[in-house]
């Protein structure tokens, strides 16, 4: 039995004009009902691609590209400001940050992934962190905090929109500024937000249920990069 939600493919051609997608000649509108108009045209024809590769029936979760920009034209376009500042919130408490006292083999692997972004981060902005053992709060400088969210809210919608997923899934926002900035590819920016998982999982193995929900933010985090690139 179908889903009452589901919606059935109801066109046959896909076309882009002036960065915008078109549905047998109709523009796409946001869930908003605002039309689908993206800033870049590779993003365009991406988000076309989707459109074109759709089935019987419309499954969001395969078009994650649209997704991201009806989120960037809906969502943050509306509220910009308040949406960059949770992200920019993550300056506080980033995950590269707090480190583990021991094993060593632990602490080294955290200091080889982690210790490079943020002497990227302190060259680049010109910034003092303040690193911790343990999950207490260790407050950062204020102003390395400001810097951050400087850097942040001086993002468009569709960078905010892109960025979001890689600061969410990593718990990092230097990595993932680092990333937007082309510091560090999107493969090692992954290997340095699981260093933790990655350990745990060589000391007591891996739970299916686990690995399942990694490969879905996975996916989301890809998403976020090609989103990125396109712009």
């Amino acid at each position: 039995m179908e889903d009452a939600d589901t919606v059935k493919r109801f066109w046959k051609d896909v076309t882009v004009q002036a960065g915008e997608v078109s549905l047998d000649g109709k523009p796409v509108r946001t869930p908003g009902r605002v039309p689908l108009k993206l800033p870049t045209p590779q993003l365009a024809e991406a988000v076309a691609a989707e459109w074109r590769a759709v089935g019987e029936n419309i499954d969001p979760r395969a078009m994650p590209l649209t997704g991201l920009a009806n989120a960037a034209i809906d969502r943050i376009s509306t509220a910009r400001e308040s949406f960059a500042e949770g992200l920019a919130a993550y300056g506080e408490s980033d995950l590269l940050y707090y480190r583990a006292g021991e094993p060593a083999p632990l602490v080294e692997r955290q200091a080889a992934a982690w210790d490079p972004l943020l002497d990227w981060a302190r060259g680049r902005y010109d910034v003092h962190f303040e690193t911790a053992t343990g999950v207490m709060h260790r407050a950062q400088p204020e102003a390395t905090v400001a810097r951050l969210r400087e850097a942040v809210l001086a993002l468009d919608p569709f960078r905010l929109a892109g960025l979001a997923p890689l600061v969410t899934i990593s718990g990092s926002l230097v990595a993932a500024l680092a990333l937007l900035e082309g510091a560090i590819e999107a493969d090692a920016m992954w290997r340095a937000a699981r260093v933790d998982e990655d350990w745990q999982a060589e000391q007591w193995g891996e739970d299916a249920l686990a690995v399942e929900a990694e490969e879905a933010r996975r996916r989301d985090f890809d998403a976020g990069v090609k989103f990125l690139t396109l712009l």
